[in-house]
C-alpha cells in the first residue's frame, strides 16, 4: 500500500521547482511515517537539484533537514510512538553491518549509506526528501527533537548542526583551545554557536567585516576579515582548530599557516576544484589537513540533546514552499542569515 504526499520536485537541472505528488510506502515493521512540518535548505539540495554534481536522477525531491511529528508506526517499532517530535538528515539507511556501521559511524558506511534523496532505498525504489509533506523511514535512523527546541529550528541541525558538531566533538574542542570557523553562513553560524558553547575560544574568519557584529552576538570572541592580508600575519600558528565551512576556492597553505603545532585544519565545505597545498604547510609544524562530513546517528542526537540543554538552535527566516526557486538564488548569492525553512503546510 502507499500514500500520497504533496511535494516540490526538480524535473531537470535547468527547470525551476515545482509542485507535484509522490507516492510515500506504509510503514514496514520497523518503519514510522512522519508528517514533515519543517524542512531546512541546504546547498547540497541547490547543488543536486541543479545537476551540478554527478548521478542526478530526475525527477527528484530534496531535502535532508527534516522535523516533523510521527503519524504512523508499524508494529514492531518501539523507539516511537504517533506523536513524537522527530528528525531526519542526511542518510536513511545504511548496511548495518560494515565495521564503521558497527561504530555508529553510519555516514562512512563501506558499501555506501542510503542518502535521504536520490539514492536507492532497500525497496529497489529511488528516495525522495523533505520537500514533502511526509517521509517513511526506518526507526534506526530517525532522531528525537528535544522539547527544547523548536521544530523549525531544529531542522537545520539535522545537516548543518551536525556537520559542525561532529569536527569539534572529534577534534576535542573545548576549555583552552582556539577555534577559527572560515565562513559565517548556513553552517558557520552553527559552528560558532556550538564552539562556544563547548568552552572554546572562538574566532571567524570571513571575507568582510560586515558579519562581525552576528558572530560576536552567536558567541566568538574574535573576528578578522580574511581580504585583509595583516590578518594572515597577526594569527600565524595561533588555532588549534581550523574549520573550513566554504566552497570557494580557498589557499589551503595561508590557512595552515594559521596553525599550532600540531594543529588540525577540516575541511566540511566543498570546493569545485581539487585542493593543493605545499608539504612544508603541514611538515613545518606538524600540522594535518583533514575533511569531515556528518555525524552517525548516535552523535547526532548526542548534538540535538546538547543544543537544548543550551537553549538555542539554527538561526532561521521561515518561507512558504511558493518562495523556494527565490531562496536558491538568495542561497547562491548568500543573501540569508543563516537557514531557510520550508514551512511544509505550504506545499
Amino acid at each position: 500500500m502507499h500514500t500520497l504526499a504533496k511535494a516540490y520536485l526538480a524535473t531537470s537541472a535547468t527547470s525551476p521547482l515545482g509542485p507535484g505528488v509522490i507516492e510515500r510506502r506504509d510503514p514496514g515493521e520497523f518503519e514510522v511515517r512522519i508528517a514533515i512540518k519543517f524542512t531546512g535548505v541546504c546547498h547540497s539540495d541547490i547543488h543536486t537539484a541543479r545537476g551540478d554534481w554527478a548521478g542526478v536522477k530526475y525527477p527528484v525531491v530534496v531535502g535532508h533537514e527534516i522535523a516533523g511529528v510521527v503519524e504512523a508506526a508499524g508494529t514492531k517499532v518501539t523507539r516511537y510512538a504517533v506523536g513524537d517530535r522527530v528528525g531526519v538528515g542526511c542518510f536513511v539507511d545504511s548496511c548495518r553491518e560494515c565495521a564503521n556501521c558497527l561504530a555508529g559511524e553510519e555516514q562512512y558506511c563501506l558499501t555506501g549509506s542510503i542518502s535521504t534523496y536520490n539514492s536507492v532505498g532497500r525497496d529497489g525504489l529511488p528516495t525522495a526528501g523533505g520537500y514533502s509533506t511526509s517521509i517513511v523511514v526506518d526507526e534506526n535512523y530517525v532522531l528525537r527533537i528535544p522539547d527544547g527546541i523548536s521544530l523549525e529550528t531544529a531542522a537545520p541541525l539535522l545537516c548543518a548542526g551536525i556537520t559542525m558538531y561532529s569536527p569539534l566533538r572529534n577534534w576535542d574542542a573545548g576549555p583552552g583551545n582556539r577555534v577559527a570557523i572560515i565562513g559565517l553562513g548556513g553552517l558557520g553560524h552553527m559552528g560558532v554557536k556550538i564552539a562556544a558553547a563547548l568552552g572554546a575560544e572562538v574566532t571567524v574568519l570571513s571575507q568582510s567585516l560586515k558579519k562581525k557584529e552576528d558572530a560576536l552576538r552567536l558567541g566568538a570572541q574574535h573576528y578578522y576579515a580574511t581580504s585583509d592580508p595583516a590578518t594572515f600575519d597577526v594569527l600565524r600558528g595561533h588555532f588549534d582548530l581550523v574549520i573550513s565551512t566554504v566552497t570557494a576556492d580557498i589557499d589551503v597553505d595561508q590557512y595552515l599557516s594559521l596553525l599550532a603545532l600540531d594543529g588540525t585544519m577540516v575541511l566540511v565545505g566543498l570546493p569545485s576544484k581539487p585542493l593543493t597545498q605545499r608539504a612544508w604547510s603541514l611538515v613545518g609544524s606538524r600540522r594535518s589537513l583533514a575533511g569531515s562530513k556528518m555525524g552517525g546517528i548516535l552523535q547526532t542526537q548526542e548534538m540535538l540533546n546538547f543544543c537544548a540543554a543550551h537553549g538555542f538552535g539554527a538561526e532561521v527566516e521561515v518561507i512558504p514552499a511558493s518562495k523556494i526557486n527565490d531562496a536558491y538564488e538568495r542561497v547562491v548569492a548568500s543573501d540569508v542569515r543563516y537557514r531557510f525553512v520550508i514551512d511544509a503546510s505550504t506545499f
